[in-house]
């Protein structure tokens, strides 16, 4: 409790109060000194009255005013409400009466009542949190950053992170004041895939209050989104990678079989076939040409048969031979160019035709 007297030379008094106070506490105890004698001493106490954002002052503190015993009639709260600024006097019971006046300057002093929020990395209530990293990261490089927010005054909302639990204290180091995860080295085969990081965040009040987050870390074998150091850095390609090495190969070796089939069939296409020679005329053989009707040594039963292959051949220029067939009435016959000097002998026995045109 404060006890203050007026004075001429005091016209301003600062009244320290702490939040979450009690409703009705006294705050402080005004006292005024009047020297005169009797009735005329009798002094009396009462706030003149002023609005703080559509809030009157009677309504937020009260003074008696016999003693000058000054009271909060609520509680405050320091992130809501800091300061308050009004006016008390004190008058006499002369006449006319006399009075003095003193400005009360209330300051709401912050208590450490609110436990840090972590908003980063977000995650609903009571849930972890799952990041996924490259197994090929870099010694040195940015997997996490936890941020955690806290109201109370400055003093208090200082705040400062470290592990609580970790998989592998080899393997990640945690800034205490900006809450940065990094790697401290890379990853081994013997390093498990799953690393289990639990991360707490602890105010500067007294007591400290905190708030943790748990991080599972999986490590995968391909390149996955990971946090970036704060900046831009322009992304880089794998141009060669195994899928487009392969697709580049077979495509190459579509090519290359069109272009061999576009080149044999334009090789088939410009050879050209070498003519044959003919073979040698002889008597008993038939050069194939149109129309032709006698094949070699025709064997022919009748004379009307052999008249009509005769007229054929003969229109052709060819000379006709007919060969009588021992023992029977049948005959064997050929037809030969002219001129292959053909002549009748007595051991044939053959009939040579020859029609001039």
């Amino acid at each position: 409790m404060l006890m203050t007297m007026f004075h001429s030379s005091l016209s301003h008094f600062t009244i320290r109060v702490t939040e979450n106070n009690a409703p009705g506490a006294l705050l402080s105890s005004l006292t005024a000194f009047d020297p005169d004698l009797h009735e005329n001493q009798y002094l009396v106490y009462f706030i003149l009255e002023k609005e703080i954002a559509n809030t009157s002052m009677s309504m937020l503190f009260s003074i008696n005013p016999e003693n000058g015993n000054l009271y909060a009639l609520k509680t405050f709260d320091y992130e809501i409400e800091k300061e308050f600024l009004f006016h008390i006097e004190a008058r006499d019971s002369g006449s006319p009466p006399l009075s003095s006046n003193v400005t009360v300057h209330i300051i709401i002093v912050d208590q450490n009542d609110n436990a840090p929020v972590i908003v980063s990395p977000w995650r609903a209530h009571g849930s972890v949190v799952e990041e996924k990293i490259p197994r090929s990261t870099d010694k040195g490089s940015l997997v996490a950053k936890v941020i955690a927010l806290d109201t109370d005054s400055v003093h208090n909302s200082r705040i400062t992170y470290q592990f609580l639990q970790v998989t592998d204290a080899t393997l990640f180091s945690l800034d205490q004041y900006n809450g940065e995860i990094r790697t401290m080295r890379m990853f081994s085969y013997r390093d498990p895939r799953h690393q289990r990081l639990i991360v707490v965040a602890k105010d500067n009040g007294e007591p400290a209050l905190s708030a943790t987050v748990t991080i599972k870390l999986s490590t995968m074998e391909t390149a996955v989104k990971a946090y970036s150091d704060m900046t831009e850095v322009p992304l880089e390609y794998d141009i060669f990678s195994d899928l487009n090495l392969y697709l580049v190969i077979g495509l190459g070796s579509v090519s290359f079989l069109l272009l061999i089939t576009i080149l044999v069939t334009i090789v088939l296409k410009c050879q050209k076939p070498k003519p044959s020679k003919a073979a040698p005329p002889c008597r008993n053989s038939v050069i194939s040409e149109r129309n032709s009707t006698i094949a070699d040594s025709t064997l022919v039963s009748n004379d009307a048969y052999w008249y009509s292959l005769f007229l054929a051949e003969t229109r052709k220029g060819k000379l006709v031979v007919r060969q009588p067939v021992p023992k029977g009435s049948r005959y064997i016959v050929s037809s030969i160019p002219r001129g292959t000097g053909l002549t009748d002998t007595s051991d044939s026995a053959a009939s040579t035709l020859q029609v001039r045109k």
